[in-house]
């Protein structure tokens, strides 16, 4: 069921259905999150069984402020402070040591938890008033089936889940891609998954160096190998081979997508083509609402031109990796 999220009492209703333990998505500036009251074990579980999610992959809990978060942290230390401060709302979130016996199964059984504020006010409308009824915070992971796309639109939602679901609709996310997650747990920060924010600027924030994620880092949501997936194979590569390739596909009856800066008109006339932006938030921004275009075209495959090396180019380049891994 489609609510309106510009509307309060669509607002009051969802919050309702949260705090009696009932799913609802909701739109942030990332992507539409499948949100339960992350208190409540029996409600956290709808959502690992909608998505057909492992239940010790940890979910994000979404809260109203800084303030909300510490009913979560055994401790917030303060490299994740600082950047609180400087992105909360925003398209961070942290992961930090949680509270004994707290959330527990929206963390995966793990001792961290990763929370975020978002930006969105139909997210912040929602968190708010089921505050009001009791509800601390909200688990919400993607609104989509576990490891396929991510959802940026209401209607990719209702595909997803039918119209059983309460959906607010809060239009087309502006961001596009989830939320950059910086592991504030151990002692130093580590960037477990890139977003829109560079790590220039999360260094800058933070006040510290960023460190890659090893084998000793706490699991995370959408940070599989294999992850984002549309239905059809997924491949990556230079303009140089994505050129040739297209060469040697002429005359081929294989039902082909591209996604990549302009083409000659001879090549682009071979295939189903979106023009990837220029600029990295502009991409970001339609990523995943391409691949789901392509998705309901039934393309057989779906090549895709790599994108710049550049930094603020890194979430793309991410979802890109994860989606041809599988």
């Amino acid at each position: 069921m489609l609510l309106q999220g510009s509307d309060t009492a669509a607002i009051t209703r969802a919050a309702a259905l949260l705090a009696a333990g009932e799913l609802v998505a909701f739109a942030t500036e990332t992507v539409y999150g499948l949100g339960a009251r992350a208190d409540d074990t029996a409600a956290v579980a709808k959502i690992f069984a909608a998505k057909g999610r492992p239940a010790d992959h940890p979910l994000i809990v979404h809260v109203a402020d800084a303030q909300a978060a510490r009913d979560f942290a055994a401790q917030v230390p303060p490299v994740a402070v600082r950047l609180i401060a400087a992105f909360w709302p925003g398209p961070l979130t942290v992961i930090v040591e949680r509270a004994d016996g707290v959330a527990t199964a929206a963390a995966g059984g793990h001792p961290t938890i990763g929370l975020r504020c978002p930006a969105h006010p139909i997210a912040r409308a929602l968190l708010a008033a089921a505050r009001e009824l009791g509800v601390p915070g909200i688990a919400a992971p993607s609104a989509n089936r576990f490891g396929r796309i991510s959802p940026t639109r209401a209607e990719h939602v209702r595909d997803e889940f039918g119209e059983s679901l309460t959906i607010l609709d809060g239009g087309p996310c502006e961001v596009g891609i989830e939320s950059s997650i910086v592991d504030c747990s151990r002692g130093h920060p580590v960037l477990l998954r890139p977003g829109v924010l560079t790590r220039a600027q999360i260094e800058a924030a933070g006040g510290a160096a960023l460190h890659d994620a090893d084998i000793d880092a706490p699991r995370a949501a959408g940070t599989l190998e294999a992850h984002y997936a549309p239905a059809a194979p997924l491949r990556v590569m230079s303009a140089a081979k994505l050129h040739m390739a297209l060469q040697l596909l002429a005359g081929s009856p294989l039902k082909l997508a591209v996604y990549s800066r302009p083409l000659p008109a001879g090549l682009a006339a071979l295939v189903r083509h979106r023009v990837m932006p220029a600029r990295a938030d502009e991409a970001a921004h339609e990523l995943f609402s391409v691949l789901r275009e392509f998705d309901a075209e039934h393309v057989q495959l779906i090549w895709v031109e790599e994108p710049p090396a550049a930094p603020e180019w890194e979430g793309v380049r991410d979802r890109l990796r994860r989606a041809a891994a599988a």
